[in-house]
């Protein structure tokens, strides 16, 4: 599994997922910092990464694209630092890797974990 950290997410998080032995790189250091929601999903799915996000954006964008990739796994919990959310979050990976790994959309939040296979079809 790799995984892009969004620009809205510290760079620490690089350090955090070593640690757990999950491959991932921060925005920053492989893009333009501000280039567009659309560009980073891009790149992510033509470079095989899931993209870690605190954007509601990204959701919302593989709802209207009807997208298969990237796999896009969104933070909805205020303090987003690893310190404070490290554990719930590699738990959230290692749980749903088989689905990551084949395209899906999840939402973090303190108390649970909501998963959507990819495409996401509008009902």
């Amino acid at each position: 599994m790799k995984i892009l950290i969004d620009m809205n997410l510290s760079p620490e998080w690089t350090v955090v997922f070593t640690k757990y032995g999950i491959e991932s790189l921060h925005w920053s250091t492989v893009g333009d910092p501000r280039a567009t929601d659309r560009v980073i999903m891009e790149w992510a799915r033509v470079n095989d990464y899931a993209v870690f996000t605190h954007d509601l954006d990204f959701g919302a964008l593989l709802a209207a694209t009807q997208a298969n990739a990237p796999s896009v796994i969104q933070v909805r919990i205020q303090d987003v630092l690893p310190a404070n959310i490290e554990s719930l979050i590699v738990e959230v990976f290692h749980q749903f890797e088989p689905q990551i790994e084949s395209g899906a959309f999840i939402s973090v939040d303190e108390t649970r974990s909501r998963v959507r296979i990819l495409p996401i079809t509008l009902r």
